[in-house]
């Protein structure tokens, strides 16, 4: 990689970064998104898998409910687990649409963030659906390495804290990021050198997330979510569009 592409990349994880310091999630969305613009997803994903599983292990240990949610959330981490072994096994991740998968996931989650809807779920569907959305979680990490559709929505439907849904949310996050790692170490797509890429790329993360963090109380939270999945969505569409022109 000459200069420019080490910026490029470089700056993609900045941002990533400055949105999961804003946001409290975001960082593989944004990261995998802006590096298919230069890369197939697969070699995305394995750029971003140190600063993933960093980030959320840091989010998952804040907080005090890992037992309870365990003991809750197991069929749904559970099914990540499946629905990324049975993707990968089926030839899903790195194929020849990922590209334009990855699109229509940013698509999805950009326009379920911008229509504000939120869903409740009672107890009695938990059951069946927990491992339902797992499963289709991994799978469309498989195919795209977004970790968020529909664990993201499925989670905020569980009427939880604000606290036990960013533990959650980090739980869920790490699965998949450990996931999709042991998808990509079988696959021969994550040896040394990524790995030492992958770490590298922990700095200029690191370095988004510090100033996201320091300005997140400055910028009003609705105004920077909008413009978060007014981006995404423009940035799905590109991805999603680029196959057919």
């Amino acid at each position: 990689m000459d200069a420019t592409h080490v910026l490029l990349i470089a700056s993609s994880f900045v941002l990533a970064g400055f949105v999961k310091g804003m946001t409290g999630l975001g960082l593989p969305t944004v990261a995998v998104g802006l590096l298919g613009l230069m890369m197939a997803p697969a070699q995305a994903v394995a750029l971003l898998l140190v600063p993933s599983l960093a980030t959320n292990l840091w989010q998952l240990a804040a907080g005090g409910n890992l037992v309870a949610l365990l003991q809750r959330l197991w069929p749904m981490l559970l099914g990540i687990c499946a629905g990324t072994a049975a993707g990968t096994a089926l030839g899903l991740h790195g194929g020849a649409d990922a590209g334009f998968l990855l699109g229509l996931a940013l698509i999805g989650y950009a326009a379920l963030g911008l229509s504000r809807v939120r869903l409740a779920l009672g107890a009695r569907v938990e059951d069946w659906l927990a491992p339902l959305a797992g499963a289709c979680t991994g799978a469309v990490t498989a195919a795209t390495g977004v970790f968020v559709i529909p664990a993201v929505p499925y989670l905020q439907a569980l009427g939880l804290d604000k606290d036990e849904l960013v533990q959650a949310l980090g739980l869920s996050f790490t699965v998949s990021t450990l996931a999709i790692g042991v998808a990509l170490i079988g696959n021969g797509a994550f040896a040394m050198p990524q790995v030492l890429a992958s770490s590298a790329a922990l700095v200029p993360a690191g370095i988004g997330m510090f100033v996201g963090q320091r300005l997140r109380a400055r910028v009003p939270a609705h105004i920077f979510r909008t413009c978060f999945f007014l981006a995404l969505l423009l940035l799905g569409a590109h991805l999603a569009l680029k196959p057919l022109l």
